[in-house]
């Protein structure tokens, strides 16, 4: 639908288990919301989640999404797939936009994620289906306990996350990017963590190895890539929303800085969780119900 002459009581940028779950509350409240998704939530990675809240049996992501939007769909909320580009304010009203389309809206919710910078292979997707390459030790390090886990990434990166790994095993190998003094590099054999010399990965079919320069090979049960992630944080601070190394400043009902436009789930969150996102999710959409005015008295008295 592209609904230039239409106002939505909402826009929500972003069709993961956060947008989602925020659309499913809004039309429940029988407000007219709109979801517009890109198709790249980085759920659709998880080859299987064990923590998510009511799965006890684990959930692999795009399933989790799949139901997420059969729930939304139950309620009538519409999706459209687009990668929105711009939020402009016209008036008491935000206009955003995905190339030459247009949706107005009363007000925003930026649930767009961040975006994984992943290791530079070909394989990566083939091993994050393995579980081999992975990409949150706080969602399923525990299927990894006492296995040997190797933590990819600059070596200022690394080392907290493999100190927060050796909860789980005590072989934690650091495969760094970057060169790093011996200083640094002691201080970590120290903490019981292996350091690999500088080399290459390669994806096996079921495990990744690491290859040194030497030639000398290590197998690894798993590999936590930590490089960084991108975010659409842009979209909204240039309406004079607040972020911080990309992760955007919320008060407690999810509102940014720019009045009306509110943020949820890992674009806002160190703590990338499913079951934070949807928490966000209510309160954000909660707010905005409250906020809006009454909608239409339902049936007659």
């Amino acid at each position: 639908m592209n609904d230039t002459d239409n106002v939505w009581d909402c826009l929500i940028v972003g069709g993961g288990p956060a947008g989602l779950t925020a659309a499913t509350y809004l039309r429940r409240f029988h407000r007219r919301c709109i979801v517009v998704d890109a198709g790249q939530s980085r759920a659709r990675w998880i080859a299987e989640s064990n923590n998510c809240p009511g799965f006890p049996d684990g959930i692999r992501g795009r399933r989790l999404l799949e139901r997420l939007h059969e729930q939304a769909a139950a309620f009538g909320v519409p999706v459209e797939r687009g990668r929105v580009d711009g939020i402009l304010r016209e008036g008491d009203l935000f206009v955003a936009s995905a190339g030459a389309r247009q949706w107005r809206s009363h007000t925003v919710i930026l649930a767009s994620g961040i975006t994984d910078q992943l290791p530079p292979y070909a394989w990566v997707d083939r091993a994050i289906a393995a579980r081999a390459l992975r990409l949150c030790a706080i969602c399923d390090a525990y299927e990894a306990t006492d296995a040997h886990i190797g933590v990819y990434g600059p070596f200022a990166s690394i080392v907290p996350h493999a100190r927060f790994l050796t909860t789980f095993s005590a072989r934690i190998s650091l495969l760094p990017t970057d060169e790093a003094d011996e200083t640094a590099r002691q201080s970590a054999r120290q903490d019981g963590l292996q350091v690999l010399p500088r080399g290459e990965l390669d994806f096996d079919g079921e495990r990744l190895v690491h290859r040194s320069r030497s030639g000398e090979a290590t197998r690894l049960d798993a590999v936590y890539a930590c490089l960084g992630s991108n975010t659409a944080a842009a979209l909204v601070t240039a309406l004079g929303a607040r972020a911080e190394s990309g992760e955007i400043e919320i008060d407690r009902c999810q509102m940014t800085a720019a009045g009306g436009v509110y943020a949820i789930g890992d674009v806002v969150s160190g703590l990338n969780q499913i079951a934070v996102a949807f928490g966000h999710a209510a309160i954000a959409a909660s707010h905005i119900h409250a906020g809006l005015p009454l909608a239409p008295r339902r049936g007659s008295a």
